[in-house]
């Protein structure tokens, strides 16, 4: 009998496979790979400790439609304490831990101890006999840990733990073999090649196993009422289980087949992904699913389970009855097909006002929350939220701040379409919930004791001031940043500013004098925490308004310039990246001076280990040389030496971050100091046995040349310069095009100047057109691509020609990649 939902086609091990791999998992306590597979896809398993911290964050009794701005307020404070309180017991527990280690590391007596009386002399029943018997061994005297301690005498029944090495090997309990360690046996099949499901067709039963069994076949199997059974009713408060049926393969197929696309999702299923079973699952009253999570059930348990259907809704009461609705059409949204995952969103759009606010966000913010939620679940579910926050409107504001709860951890998720997402919902509900309604629900959280919590709500307010306006915003956060109650709410007001100039770039230009007013005070603050955001508050706002705007930082130029030396470690950092962003922004005579002033700090930060300082130290000399205010004799003479002694070392070009940041530096020193400067003092180093170092130097000179060009190269650099490139080249084993389009640009600077070296360059490209290493005569043959115009412009014909016949004479390469270049 053929099924009107018959199931995709899935090849995976069969069932009992994965059993056994279970069972040898648990007695070897091995880690389960399907298990580890599953897990990657959720959120949860792969964001840090600090992004699990939004499971920390309850909601709180009475938070809704009731509970007033004080009670909330109330409750804030209530948290604080508390939070106070397991912090103070916390740091009680650890000092007195501290204490008694001391106590046990401390050979010498304590004071009161050593005060004491004198401990008893021995005696002579305590001396052993001096002779033993012959098998005896006299114990080994354990040392006291204080001479004035009694030692503890043993009981004679107990005995001294001995060593694994001393004991006689115990027999082993035989092990279960794994079938993978037998011999294959023969098979029984009768053809050769067994007929591929796709070939047969496969028609989809409903497995025996599942099927329920109806009361004549129960009366066959049982006992009935003539030998004295009767059947017992069913009791009122049994409440059976989801009612499903599982559909499977009609006969059993063997094979394999490759995987398509439209087999992806099937394919997870043997992982234990997001689809439980790879089997088709029909729910009753909801139709058919996709897949089943275990953890469904407990969110749909009412229209799972025995009398979930349509059918049933009528001995139920109408809010009974929006609440089964809704379930059903979130269980069909989440874990539907496109097509009826289509048809439920519409519908819960269409009747979001009928259904309230409060089901609808009673039922989905659950399910956010949950541990196990993946990727495509939750981009379902935030888009249920999108699409009903525009039919609800102002119904949502007694649910704001649940769903900012929920929200607010999207916008610092690693996935920036997650983030995205995060940002359009807040907007949403700005716009829904008004600003006044906003800044109450969000105000306790400003000065929250969670360090997430804060962080999230600085970005969340950032969205809102984006949607409602920064003017609508500012007295606000004028007061929260001037904030005497706690350094946390200045601490979060200042986050506020620097989240809204990341966010909203120059659209702040004509808000950045109140902006920087309401900041400047910061950087006098009695924290430390606030001065260093204060600071990186600045530096965002500076490079968002660039290249204007620096007559709004008038006021905070002289506690800038002295910050930097007052402070060490991040909030130096810091202050320095908020002058390295104010600096392009003045005028040169200005940007001169101020250059000059700072350099030393700069040098003098050069030595430092902190990698984070480095970088932003390198940000800093980039911003500084490419003001016009700066000489090149300066840089000559007061920078280039100690920068290249400090930072042009190999372990530079061990990180990803530390390269680029380093070789955009010195691209723009060499900008302002001249090609010849720069390429004079790496092109040794074009010859170092380190190759990341080798092609970040490469990376170097062919930006340097190709932005100056080549003119202020002499001739003995000139030398130094093609020898290193055609090493470099040569003993090259990373797969990249840096040495290649660093060759190619060198060459083509030169131009006319390249001549005398052609003849060395030709014979190394015809020597590695013959090389047996395909990889070899790929990148010789893309080399001759590239010179072949400046090798004709020479006047080289004959190099030209010889060039021309070998690779006349490759074309039979047998590696396609290789024939194609």
């Amino acid at each position: 009998m053929s099924d009107p939902y018959p199931a995709l086609q899935s090849y995976t091990a069969p069932q009992e496979i994965l059993d056994e791999h279970a069972e040898l998992a648990d007695e070897e306590d091995a880690p389960d790979a399907f298990d580890d597979k599953a897990r990657s896809k959720q959120v949860a398993a792969r964001q840090s400790d600090y992004h699990l911290r939004r499971f920390n964050r309850q909601e709180g009794q009475g938070e809704g439609e009731d509970e007033s701005y004080e009670d909330r307020m109330r409750r804030i404070n209530l948290q604080k304490e508390e939070e106070r309180v397991r912090r103070f017991k916390e740091q009680l527990e650890k000092d007195k831990a501290q204490d008694d280690q001391m106590m046990v590391d401390d050979k010498t007596p304590p004071r009161e101890i050593a005060a004491g009386d004198t401990p008893p002399r021995a005696t002579a029943e305590d001396t052993p006999p001096r002779d033993l018997a012959g098998g005896d061994t006299p114990p080994r005297d354990v040392k006291k840990r204080r001479w004035d301690v009694d030692e503890v005498k043993e009981e004679p029944g107990t005995t001294k733990r001995r060593s694994r090495w001393d004991q006689t090997p115990a027999e082993v309990p035989e092990k279960k073999r794994s079938r993978w360690d037998q011999t294959p046996a023969a098979s029984t099949s009768t053809s050769a090649v067994a007929p591929t499901p796709s070939a047969t067709g496969v028609m989809m039963v409903e497995d025996k196993r599942y099927r329920r069994m109806i009361d004549e076949e129960l009366d066959s199997l049982l006992p009935g009422a003539d030998e004295g059974y009767a059947v017992v009713a069913v009791p009122d408060d049994y409440k059976p289980g989801p009612s499903v049926r599982k559909m499977v393969p009609a006969t059993a197929e063997t094979g394999f087949m490759m995987q398509d696309e439209s087999d992806a999702a099937r394919a997870r299923a043997a992982a234990g992904g997001m689809q439980g079973s790879t089997e088709q699952t029909e729910i009753e009253g909801i139709g058919t699913l996709q897949f089943l999570k275990p953890e469904d059930t407990q969110y749909f348990a009412k229209v799972l389970g025995e009398g979930g259907g349509e059918e049933d809704d009528a001995a139920y009461t109408v809010e009974e009855l929006k609440e089964r609705k809704i379930m059903r059409l979130l269980l069909k949204i989440k874990n539907g097909t496109p097509p009826v995952r289509k048809t439920a969103l519409r519908q819960i759009t269409d009747r979001a006002r009928e259904f309230g606010a409060g089901p609808l966000f009673d039922k989905i913010l659950p399910l956010l929350m949950e541990r196990t939620l993946e990727d495509q679940e939750r981009h379902l579910l935030v888009k249920v939220i999108d699409r009903i926050l525009y039919k609800l409107d102002d119904l949502v504001r007694p649910y704001v701040h649940k769903i900012l709860v929920v929200i607010e951890p999207l916008l610092i998720d690693e996935d920036y379409y997650a983030r995205v997402e995060g940002r359009e919902i807040i907007s949403n509900l700005a716009k829904a919930a008004g600003l006044a309604h906003m800044i109450s629900t969000m105000r306790p959280d400003i000065d929250h004791v969670d360090e997430y919590v804060r962080n999230t709500t600085a970005r969340a307010f950032s969205v809102v001031a984006s949607a409602l306006g920064i003017p609508a915003l500012l007295p606000f956060l004028r007061a929260v940043c001037r904030s005497k109650k706690s350094w946390q709410a200045r601490h979060t007001g200042i986050r506020i500013i620097q989240q809204i100039a990341i966010m909203m770039g120059c659209a702040i230009l004509p808000h950045l004098r109140n902006l920087v007013d309401a900041i400047a005070d910061g950087l006098q603050d009695e924290q430390q925490k606030v001065r260093t955001m204060t600071a990186l508050a600045l530096a965002a706002l500076a490079e968002s308004a660039a290249p204007y705007g620096i007559e709004s930082f008038d006021n905070v130029l002289k506690p800038l310039w002295l910050g930097i030396r007052q402070h060490r470690g991040k909030t130096l950092a810091a202050f320095l990246k908020a002058i390295g962003y104010i600096i392009p922004l003045m005028d040169p005579e200005y940007a001169g001076y101020y250059v000059r002033e700072c350099m030393p700090i700069l040098i003098r930060e050069f030595q430092t280990s902190d990698e984070e300082m480095r970088r932003i130290v390198l940000q800093v000399i980039k911003q500084c040389a490419s003001t016009e205010g700066v000489t090149p004799t300066y840089i000559k003479e007061e920078v280039l030496p100690e920068f290249f002694k400090a930072f042009w070392v190999r372990r530079m070009a061990l990180d990803k971050r530390n390269y680029k940041q380093l070789v955009d530096t010195t691209v723009e020193l060499a900008n302002k100091a001249g090609v010849s400067e720069i390429v004079s003092r790496v092109c040794n180093d074009l010859k170092d046995e380190s190759e990341p170092f080798r092609k970040m130097v490469m990376e170097t000179v062919t930006k340097v040349v190709a932005n100056v060009g080549a003119a202020d190269i002499d001739e003995r650099l000139e030398v130094l310069l093609i020898d290193g490139i055609i090493f470099a080249f040569q003993e090259q084993t990373l797969e990249d095009t840096v040495m290649l389009d660093g060759f190619a640009t060198v060459v083509n600077a030169l131009g006319g100047r390249v001549k005398p070296y052609l003849p060395q360059i030709v014979s190394m490209i015809l020597w590695r057109l013959t090389n047996k290493s395909a990889k070899v005569r790929m990148l010789a043959a893309d080399l001759t691509t590239r010179l072949a115009p400046i090798i004709k412009s020479c006047g080289e014909d004959m190099l030209l020609s010889k060039l021309g016949v070998v690779i006349f004479e490759q074309l039979g390469e047998e590696y396609p990649d290789a024939l194609g270049r």
